[in-house]
Formats: structure tokens, sequence, C-alpha cells
């Protein structure tokens, strides 16, 4: 019989939360190969076009078109910060509320965002949760 380890687990510093900036978010598809803060706003304030089907932005050369999207009625997003000491599978997490966003502009490289994106799609799952659990008359 093997002993098992209480799971960590994630904190949330509630006391951050009113404390919180509202700036625009812009989710980008890319990865960038970086750990650690990043003056974004000096090197990414966007040019944003109105072209037909959405958005439309250059960026490094390449054109990324985008929609803004909506957070689900009765939800809030959070942009969280996590505390920079390490940690261990055994310690809790402490996370901060560095932003909250009622919406963000999805960018996807070429082609216009769709109601067939992944993200788009699981916004759509409060409502369908809340159908799903609904008493049947």
């Amino acid at each position: 019989m093997t002993e098992s380890r209480p799971a960590s687990c994630a904190r949330l510093e509630l006391g951050t939360l009113t404390s919180a900036d509202q700036e625009p978010l812009h989710l980008l598809p890319c990865v960038i190969q970086r750990h650690g803060a990043a003056r974004v706003n000096a090197f990414f304030t966007p040019a944003i076009r109105n072209a037909s089907g959405g958005k439309e932005v250059s960026f490094r050369g390449r054109i990324f078109r985008g929609q803004e999207v909506t957070v689900p009625e009765g939800y809030m997003g959070l942009v969280l910060k996590e505390d920079n000491k390490p940690f261990s599978e055994e310690e809790d997490r402490s996370l901060t509320v560095r932003n909250t966003f009622q919406s963000f502009t999805q960018w996807n490289l070429e082609t216009p965002p769709s109601a067939d994106d992944v993200l788009v799609m699981s916004l759509a799952w409060p409502k369908i949760a809340a159908a799903v659990h609904a008493p049947v008359d």
C-alpha cells in the first residue's frame, strides 16, 4: 500500500480583486518563449483596422484577423499572477488578480475568428450547462 500525499491547491487572494485594473485584453495566436515580466505596452500597441468580417492588424509582418468576444453574462474574466516563489506538489500556490475583463479581442492568423473556434465554443458552455441541468416539465 502506498501512502498518498495531500494534493496542493491554488489559493486566490480575493482582496486583490477590488484593486485589479481593467485593461484591454488581446489573445494572440502565438507562443512567446519568455518567462517573467514583459513591457507589453511598449511593444504591442496595435493599430487595429476594421475590415470585412471583423478586425485586422499586422504583427511582425503577419496579418491577424480578430473579433471582440464577450464573457458570458454572470461571469467575469480574470488575469492571475502566481507568486514567484518555487513550490512543490505539497505546497499551496498563491494567486493574485492582476486584471479583470468582460470582453477581449481574439486574434487568428490570417483567418477571421468564427463560431467554430474552440474558445468561442467553450464560452457557450454556461448556457448549455443551464439547459442540461434545468428541470424537465
